[in-house]
């Protein structure tokens, strides 16, 4: 059997060495445009940055490896030009020589990934101007910032590249303008979420302009202008564009495969393509989403892995399946962690699905053990059988291991009473004994059983005639910062001046993230009063309304 790869990295090079495990006999033969086959390209700012200083570690495997361990014949820099269907052929470039050769094929697996997005601007062609995927553009960047003493850098998006950029330039003493057309940074989050990272960027030094784009990049000098939307230049000495990304799928258009509504090359559940001798894996595909069962593009390396797997495992006969992906996903900005899996509150309110959300904001492990760090967590849910439908986190420590919790719980199909008896690991210094993720589970479930009503900061901001916003922090909290026409009186004093309030009002009551909130509201709803409790409390409340300033 022959079985030709398009390409390498994750999905390709996964694909061949578990065809090898699974067939000493298979020809297995990868063609990689670029000079190496496997990389970690999430690696790839890391060593721009310094933080990870010996390029070779970014190396997975090499030609020479992948022929010595798994008899696989590797072909770097050389391009496939045609795939003839009918003849079941492939015509290839040698890139070095420029020697066309054909290779016939069993069975083919395509892995192009994807390509960085670049606007029809003029200054693309400016040496200055880069773009990051491979090696190549790595070594590109990074021979810039080490030859010449630059001293500011543009990066255009604000995207997982566009801020692992921004931390590895500054950690070089770069100044960094982020660029981003949106009003926040990191798209697949929520904007309060996001909130948290745009404060974590200013205080390391780098500027952020939403809602503009860059229409062209000029020379002037040593330096180089991005001209923006709304007529403002901005000097820099490098730009690094992180627009994002779009699926590679120009040969298997040619070839007549199927490509989807979202511009993904379409696959069954096998990884099959529109031709049955045909698989494709990786970041050109277009995948269902495991929440909303809807198309979608999610270039992220594990599904890759997964998916080059599975089509091995079908081309030898053995039925695996691909079962939709939920895009769980984590990025470090400096001091901070963001991570995320399911569903957001924009995707679920663009499809008009039902869901409901909480947020809580409490501590990596036990607060009387030192340093620890708050996370704050958002879960969304449906409004009828408390299921799962997406998380996000942010904070200094433990929330990879949190939002790994969640997206085994979304996987799973789990509730949010789920979450309040799972049995997770408790040391002081790891966590609590009643860990974060149970405290999700414990708000959500107490909204969903009816022991309080939750509002959030649409309502607070929107009052209604007959609504009243209750504080009961501290007069000290309050004094420091508050909602506006709120009334202070603080938890410990509520029972005593409680004769103070009218039955006829619905009293909207926060504290600070949520906790003393909902102790408020239990006291007035056991007293005949109207209430709700404001999620997250005024540190949510913030995090809503200070988004994009």
């Amino acid at each position: 059997m022959r079985i030709l790869i398009v390409g390498g990295v994750a999905g390709g090079a996964s694909a061949a060495a578990r065809a090898r495990r699974l067939s000493e006999n298979a020809k297995i033969i990868i063609f990689e445009r670029g000079e190496h086959v496997s990389f970690a390209n999430c690696g790839l700012p890391y060593h721009i940055g310094g933080v990870i200083p010996d390029r070779q570690k970014l190396l997975i495997q090499t030609p020479e490896a992948l022929r010595k361990r798994f008899c696989i014949d590797v072909r770097v820099r050389t391009e496939v030009q045609k795939i003839d269907r009918i003849q079941k052929m492939l015509t290839v470039q040698d890139l070095v020589t420029g020697k066309e050769y054909q290779e016939a094929y069993d069975y083919l697996v395509l892995s192009p990934g994807a390509a960085p997005i670049k606007p029809p601007i003029p200054g693309l062609d400016l040496p200055e101007v880069f773009t990051l995927r491979n090696i190549a553009d790595m070594d590109r960047i990074k021979n810039c910032v080490d030859s010449h003493l630059k001293k500011r850098a543009i990066i255009v998006g604000g995207g997982y590249i566009g801020l692992e950029m921004a931390e590895a330039l500054r950690t070089r003493g770069l100044g960094v303008t982020i660029i981003e057309l949106s009003s926040q940074v990191m798209g697949p989050v929520d904007p309060e979420m996001a909130y948290y990272l745009h404060e974590e960027l200013r205080k390391n030094g780098a500027e952020i302009k939403f809602g503009v784009s860059v229409k062209g990049f000029y020379k002037q000098g040593d330096e180089i202008l991005a001209e923006l939307s709304n007529g403002q230049k901005i000097p820099g000495e490098l730009v690094v564009l992180a627009i994002g990304v779009k699926p590679e799928v120009k040969l298997a258009q040619e070839a007549g495969l199927e490509i989807g509504e979202r511009g993904g090359i379409v696959t069954n559940e096998e990884m099959k393509t529109s031709d049955p001798y045909i698989f494709a894996v990786g970041d050109a595909l277009e995948v269902d989403d495991l929440v909303t069962s809807t198309k979608a593009l999610i270039p992220l390396a594990g599904p890759a892995n997964r998916q080059g797997r599975i089509a091995a495992d079908n081309i030898f006969g053995r039925h695996s399946i691909y079962k939709k992906t939920q895009g769980t996903a984590i990025c470090k900005v400096f001091d901070l962690t963001i991570a995320m899996t399911g569903a957001s509150e924009k995707i679920l309110q663009r499809l008009k699905k039902p869901f409901e959300k909480v947020y809580i904001h409490s501590p990596n492990h036990a607060g009387y053990y030192p340093n620890a760090k708050q996370i704050s967590m958002k879960l969304l849910f449906c409004p009828n059988s408390g299921k799962i439908l997406g998380a996000q986190a942010v904070g200094m420590d433990g929330v990879d291991k949190r939002m790994d919790v969640l997206s085994v719980a979304l996987r799973a199909g789990m509730t949010v009473f789920d979450l309040e008896n799972l049995e997770l690991c408790y040391a002081p210094s790891y966590g609590s004994a009643k860990d974060t993720v149970n405290f999700l589970g414990f708000v959500a479930s107490n909204l969903m059983r009816g022991d309080v009503g939750i509002c959030h900061t649409a309502d607070v901001v929107h009052l209604k005639e007959d609504q009243v916003v209750l504080d009961v922090r501290s007069p000290q909290e309050a004094q420091a910062g508050m909602i506006p026409s709120a009334i202070n009186i603080p938890i410990d004093c509520l029972r005593d001046k409680i004769s103070t309030l009218s039955k006829d009002k619905e009293y909207l009551v926060y504290c600070q993230v949520g906790l003393r909130g909902y102790l408020a509201s239990r006291v007035l709803t056991q007293n005949g009063f109207k209430c709700k409790n404001l999620s997250g409390g005024y540190q949510t409340y913030k995090a809503s309304l200070g988004n994009s300033r």
